[in-house]
């Protein structure tokens, strides 16, 4: 009986753990879904800013801008972290760190990390990486102030000297079961070329002048860059996190069913040892009358 008993009770443990994994998906599911509204409802815009910057880096004289031009040599690069705010996520986490760290290690140059996450702050406390700033306050469906402040601060860490370049490391979202490492340089800014194709004749007129038209077109540029990695992380730790509790809450299944049959075996053996006391007693009893 204290058998069974225990195997109750461990019934009863897993069962409350299958609702948790469940609940757990569920928001993640719902996060996920708001994410990714989040990635196509800015794509409009990124693609008209896109375009304006391919005609103003493709003209005959292209203005000198702050964000654009390289210092004279590379000796420290900041590199910014995009980690998840919590853990039951898979690898997710940890395999940003490991890429990271192979990354620095390939490039040999001084450096200092900035951390997007919360988990991250936990994590890198009491490590040997050279953490100079965490974000840990930022939210897991990431908005337009959450990544101007990350923008204004990396801009500034740049502007002023202090490091030489600025690259963004983060989990590309590409499908809910696959997210891949990305190092992607920021500062200075190489723009990508847009696949948008200007139609013939099509003439921009830039007003007060080019340079001020450059930098305001710079500005959102970077802003934007900071929104998109935010956005595409996110979505990588949600569709990871929906994956690891998509496996818990099958494993619990797994596991229930499994300790259903020890269960029944155990109340089968105990029917059966009462049985055989019973036809025990029964013949000892009739022996005992003879």
């Amino acid at each position: 009986m204290a058998n069974m008993r225990a195997i109750r009770t461990r019934i009863k443990s897993v069962k409350n753990t299958e609702q948790i994994t469940k609940a757990m998906k569920m928001v993640a599911v719902s996060k996920l879904r708001r994410t990714q509204s989040g990635m196509q409802a800015m794509r409009p815009f990124s693609e008209k800013s896109q375009e304006v910057m391919d005609t103003l880096l493709s003209s005959s004289s292209v203005p000198e801008n702050r964000f654009i031009k390289p210092h004279k040599e590379v000796k420290k690069v900041c590199y910014v972290l995009f980690l998840g705010n919590r853990g039951l996520c898979g690898a997710y986490n940890s395999s940003i760190l490991h890429y990271a760290n192979s990354v620095i290690k390939q490039s040999g140059k001084d450096y200092g990390l900035v951390v997007c996450g919360r988990w991250g702050k936990d994590v890198l406390a009491n490590s040997s990486l050279k953490v100079v700033k965490t974000f840990s306050e930022l939210s897991d469906t990431p908005n337009i102030d959450e990544a101007l402040e990350v923008a204004d601060y990396l801009k500034r860490l740049y502007t002023s000297g202090e490091y030489d370049e600025v690259h963004l490391i983060y989990q590309h979202y590409v499908t809910a079961l696959r997210q891949d490492p990305m190092n992607v340089q920021y500062l200075p800014a190489v723009p990508e070329k847009s696949e948008h194709k200007k139609g013939p004749g099509r003439i921009f007129i830039f007003e007060p002048d080019t340079d001020s038209v450059l930098e305001s077109v710079m500005q959102l540029y970077l802003n934007n860059k900071i929104m998109s990695v935010l956005l595409d992380s996110k979505c990588g730790e949600h569709s990871a996190r929906m994956t690891a509790m998509t496996a818990a809450s099958d494993s619990t299944k797994t596991l229930i069913a499994q300790l259903d049959l020890k269960l029944n075996r155990a109340r089968q053996a105990a029917i059966t040892t009462e049985i055989t006391e019973i036809v025990g007693g029964a013949a000892a009893l009739k022996k005992k009358k003879q």
